[in-house]
């Protein structure tokens, strides 16, 4: 049972200032909590949902100290020890971030924190964790059959696909290093790509070539069929117009990610694609806004994403022990 943060508490999150807002419950939002609170300092996190995209993995099988486990027990794990840590999460999307009573580049400062449902919440450090999130076909069964047979992480689901025959839908970087990938561990694998040629780098292409995967061009996927699991797509060209089914146990989508970061490109801390560089502290451009997990564009798996959590944390950490110091003198 989830907790129901400020929606239980009427004013009580937002007539006080945390030392650490989190915005995201993902595993990087989830383990920055846990150091911050064991750190002592104030912590709350908003986010609309728990887990991202690891509440939609299957099975994981490479996160360390378990062997199998389902992306939603996982995350249920982490809410858990969040909760037991004293730290709540408010179920709300954050839609604005403003620096208040502090000068902007320096601290110690007070960040107003503004929400979906009218709300305002005062922090004097944040973390942003709210991933990225995978670009979607938008077809008919690809949000029913997610998790059982439709991914977006060939690393994380890839293992359970072995012997059996998969597709690969795009055509840059990402869907060829994955098709090599799950070829690699004993997939059948056919790549699908819109165009009649690749986005990839030459080097990444020429082995692409070398590996022997059948592919099928000018073709877009336009239906996932299935009841209980991935059954069989329907492919459609693009020049011809012919449709055709074909039987498969899975599909791969990578066709990019969309970073949630509209609600902070007013700060200037986002790239041009959206996501936020970091510093090797998870620091950014503003002083006192931190930033972890696959909105950094780093390899995008829980353990990478739990590291960076922790550093951010830590970091955050660090800045308001100087910034108390400061007061103190």
């Amino acid at each position: 049972m989830f907790s129901l943060g400020g929606f239980s508490r009427g004013g009580e999150y937002e007539n006080k200032t945390w030392d650490v807002l989190i915005i995201g419950a993902g595993p990087a939002g989830f383990t920055a909590a846990i150091y911050a609170a064991r750190f002592g300092l104030e912590t709350i996190i908003i986010s609309k949902d728990l887990g991202g995209n690891m509440a939609l993995t299957d099975t994981i099988e490479n996160y360390p100290g378990f062997l199998r486990i389902s992306g939603a027990e996982l995350t249920n794990r982490m809410h858990e020890q969040v909760k037991n840590l004293g730290v709540d999460v408010i179920f709300d999307e954050v839609e604005r971030i403003d620096p208040t009573e502090c000068a902007y580049y320096e601290g110690p400062c007070k960040f107003a924190v503004k929400t979906r449902n009218g709300k305002e919440y005062r922090a004097r450090t944040i973390i942003i964790a709210v991933g990225a999130a995978p670009r979607k076909l938008h077809v008919p069964g690809e949000e029913k059959l997610t998790g059982r047979g439709v991914s977006y992480c060939a690393t994380c689901d890839g293992p359970l696909f072995k012997g059996k025959k998969v597709i690969v839908v795009g055509g840059g970087n990402t869907a060829l290093q994955e098709a090599l990938y799950l070829k690699e561990i004993g997939v059948d694998v056919t790549l699908v790509h819109r165009r009649d040629k690749f986005r990839a780098d030459k080097i990444l292409q020429d082995r692409f070539r070398a590996s022997g995967i059948p592919t099928i061009l000018n073709t877009v996927v336009t239906e996932i069929i299935g009841e209980e699991k991935v059954e069989a797509v329907k492919l459609k060209n693009r020049v011809t117009g012919e449709e055709r089914v074909m039987e498969i146990d899975g599909v791969f989508i990578f066709i990019g990610y969309e970073p949630k970061t509209d609600f902070v490109r007013h700060l200037g801390i986002t790239d041009e694609y959206g996501y936020i560089p970091v510093d090797m502290g998870m620091r950014t451009k503003v002083k006192g806004i931190f930033a972890a997990g696959d909105i950094t564009n780093v390899f995008k798996q829980i353990a990478v994403a739990v590291g960076q959590g922790a550093i951010a944390a830590n970091s955050a950490k660090e800045l308001l022990d100087e910034w108390n110091s400061k007061l103190v003198e």
